[in-house]
């Protein structure tokens, strides 16, 4: 039966339907949360899945880990300014110092 498998892999969904809405239930209380887009909230209740996952059942999953870092990539394609960090502080300091 598919249950008794994935139990191995993804953990008793009891179990880890549990940790999963916790994980989501935390993520909802950020400040941020609101601002976020479809695309960026989608990526971190997957993410919140997959790290319950991993948490409840076989942690050497490389499944858990490989969608993780998917997911990621998801949310940071979700992103409206993909620009590295230093980049956008440049960006932003140099406007900065062009209106004053």
């Amino acid at each position: 039966m598919i249950i008794t498998k994935r139990q191995r892999t993804h953990g008793v969904y009891k179990d880890q339907s549990t940790l999963t809405q916790a994980i989501k239930t935390t993520f909802r209380t950020g400040k941020n949360w609101n601002f976020l887009n479809d695309g960026q909230r989608e990526a971190l209740e997957m993410i919140a899945v997959k790290i319950a996952r991993t948490l409840s059942g076989d942690h050497n999953y490389r499944d858990h880990w490989d969608d993780i870092v998917g997911y990621g990539q998801l949310g940071t394609d979700s992103c409206a300014l993909n620009m590295p960090t230093i980049e956008t502080d440049i960006a932003e300091a140099i406007h900065d110092g062009q209106q004053n």
